[in-house]
């Protein structure tokens, strides 16, 4: 089993409560790996799985770059706001945390990343981890420039700093449910 770090968003965290399953976008995810243990000269588990969990909270940004770009595109194409569950993207990263099997290296991609077989199960879920209500205002804004600070951006990567600031809240799996009613 190898302890892996998916990406989310609140609609997808919904999905996954709703589905008992998810599968990760592109089947992607993070994990502490040879190549990630060999790209840092120290650091121990732990500080490697919060390497790792960075590296997935800055993919969520990006998967709500893309759901907002989605929201955008239906209320251009005339879809009435009811027919979209939240109205607009929740902006707080999110991860999930699960115990895998099967997960496929992909150190060609990113020292940390790797491809899952095939969907999660509830029951394999570890925990997630969610930002606070106050980190909002600076994840939206890390979500403007995410494209920006990959490309090497001074200006946008202090930007995403900011909202890499904010520490993601751990809750159970169990919690799941109650926490979405909160959101």
């Amino acid at each position: 089993m190898l302890r892996v770090y998916v990406p989310a968003t609140v609609p997808m965290l919904r999905a996954l409560v709703e589905e008992r399953e998810i599968l990760p976008i592109g089947g992607t995810a993070f994990a502490v790996t040879p190549a990630l243990r060999e790209a840092y000269a120290s650091g121990d588990d732990e500080e490697l799985a919060e390497v790792a969990m960075l590296e997935a909270a800055r993919a969520s940004l990006r998967l709500l770059a893309a759901e907002r770009e989605a929201i955008i595109e239906d209320i251009e194409d005339g879809e009435p706001a009811a027919a979209r569950p939240s109205g607009g993207p929740v902006y707080r990263r999110a991860v999930i945390a699960a115990d895998v099997a099967g997960a496929k290296l992909r150190p060609d991609l990113d020292d940390a990343v790797v491809k899952l077989a095939g969907p999660i199960g509830y029951a394999r879920i570890a925990s997630i981890h969610v930002d606070l209500a106050e980190a909002e205002p600076e994840v939206a804004k890390a979500v403007d420039v995410i494209d920006a600070a990959d490309l090497g951006d001074a200006d946008a990567e202090f930007v995403l700093g900011d909202a890499e600031d904010h520490q993601l809240a751990w809750y159970a799996a169990q919690e799941l449910p109650f926490l979405l009613e909160l959101l």
